[in-house]
């Protein structure tokens, strides 16, 4: 899948380097615009040489090409394996609590010891404290 990815990748830009050269090769229809009300060279609005030459026709050949690549990049880029979902609807592991290490005590990793568990007895015993108030909710004042 990622060989193919990086082939139709490099095809798009290939594809987009040759058609800025081939673009930048043609010369506008402006000048055969000039052409045709100041000479007899040209006996049409694109010139003597036609409107399909060999440089607009590999041109347009080019685009079709850009764009099929593109098309097919953002199919891929889309894809998903079935068993990914949102990175917010993973969980991991919850990673183990920490707590700073006494002043006095000799700095062993980090100066971290690990926490010790909160027993569910005594975690229902004490009190939640109070959620402080948002910026300014507590000017307000209440009846």
């Amino acid at each position: 899948m990622t060989v193919l990815l990086n082939a139709v990748l490099a095809l798009q830009m290939l594809s987009a380097v040759a058609m800025i050269g081939l673009i930048l090769l043609q010369h506008g229809k402006g000048a055969d615009m000039g052409a045709a009300f100041g000479s007899g060279a040209s006996g049409s609005l694109f010139g003597a040489s036609g409107s399909a030459n060999f440089l607009s026709r590999t041109t347009a050949v080019l685009a079709a090409v850009f764009f099929v690549c593109t098309l097919a990049l953002a199919y891929f880029g889309n894809l998903r394996p079935a068993d990914s979902g949102s990175i917010l609807e993973r969980t991991g592991a919850p990673a183990p609590a920490v707590a700073p290490a006494p002043a006095g005590a000799a700095s062993g990793a980090a100066g971290l010891i690990p926490a010790t568990p909160v027993p569910a007895a005594s975690a229902a015993a004490v009190p939640a404290p109070a959620a402080a108030p948002a910026s300014g909710a507590a000017q307000i004042p209440t009846k």
